[in-house]
């Protein structure tokens, strides 16, 4: 069959081939409507421009990987082991990453345009639009370390409610009983499963949490709030920070107080960075199987690029802690 042109796509539409060239340029001057009819009409007649078989040529085997948070260790330690894992079996990564916050739908415009075999998202949540539209394109997305309310979302994540569980039965085996928490950005999983596994184990033993501070994921928040939460000597004694990066904050804070760790007040975190095995922290924290989760992750991106119907599984990876000199 003979190669199908611009010039038959002009033809059929009734638009000069300048006029089809323009429609697969973005921002070109075109009105919305006449890019609208060629597209349609080269869809139709199977049509793609030079530029879009050049994208999908690069683009043949990679997968793309969307995060953010990368001032937390957590996340490049995830880039790294992902990134070598993809490499070992042969396919490539592209990364976008997004300042703290950023919006994720918009860079995952992108990846649609780019037609990655296959995206993973680390970075806190993307609309149901976006899931949507990368399901209409066969397009596999893993949420990692992460899951969504959208039934239809692919996910892998660390028991995070088990991860909870364990700080407070620690906490509890130690003899803490005037209990705090610095919690991380109230709208995230992470967040949600972690607070809530840690005040249902305290709850079994008659124990509550006596305040939770936001620390946002952050160090400086955070060190705020361990201040704010020492403020009042002998007040509490023992803190859960809902990750490591809050929990080298407390540490932090502690000393600048004279408050001695554990002997005064215990601290756990959560994720086991490799700042939280340094001698200067010795952090007892929820370690996160991050090789587990990244298999996990791919091998769900190849059973829905067999299966596109494959969706909605949500992989839940063990934890264990890592009891060091802070509790």
């Amino acid at each position: 069959m003979r190669k199908i042109t611009a010039n038959d796509v002009a033809f059929a539409t009734g638009y000069s081939p300048a006029a089809v060239s323009r429609a697969f340029r973005k921002g070109s001057p075109i009105s919305n409507g006449v890019r609208e009819e060629i597209l349609v009409a080269a869809r139709d007649l199977g049509y793609s421009s030079p530029s879009a078989r050049s994208v999908a040529a690069m683009t043949r085997g990679t997968i793309t990987l969307v995060t953010g948070n990368l001032e937390n260790p957590f996340y490049p330690m995830a880039v790294a082991a992902l990134s070598q894992a993809i490499h070992q079996l042969g396919r490539r990564m592209i990364l976008h990453a997004i300042p703290p916050r950023g919006d994720v739908d918009t860079v995952l415009e992108q990846v649609l345009d780019l037609k990655s075999e296959a995206a993973i998202v680390t970075s806190t949540l993307m609309s149901s639009h976006i899931a949507k539209a990368c399901r209409a394109q066969r397009m596999p997305v893993i949420l990692f370390n992460r899951v969504q309310t959208d039934l239809g979302m692919t996910a892998v994540t660390c028991d995070n409610y088990g991860g909870g569980r364990l700080a407070a039965q620690r906490f509890i085996a130690t003899g803490r009983q005037d209990i705090a928490m610095i919690g991380g950005r109230a709208d995230t999983s992470t967040h949600l499963e972690r607070t809530r596994g840690f005040q249902d184990a305290l709850g079994e033993t008659d124990c509550v949490v006596k305040r939770v501070i936001p620390g946002d994921y952050q160090y400086a928040t955070s060190l705020a709030a361990m201040t704010e939460l020492l403020s009042v000597p002998g007040a509490i004694d023992a803190v859960f920070c809902a990750n490591d990066i809050m929990a080298l904050a407390a540490i932090d804070a502690a000393r600048n107080k004279g408050v001695r760790v554990p002997d005064d007040v215990a601290i756990i975190g959560f994720d086991d960075i490799s700042m939280a095995s340094w001698p200067s922290y010795n952090l007892t924290t929820v370690r996160q199987p991050l090789n587990r989760m990244v298999a996990d992750t791919l091998e769900l991106i190849d059973d829905q690029l067999a299966d596109p119907g494959a969706i909605g599984a949500i992989r839940i990876a063990p934890v264990r802690l890592m009891v060091r000199g802070s509790c």
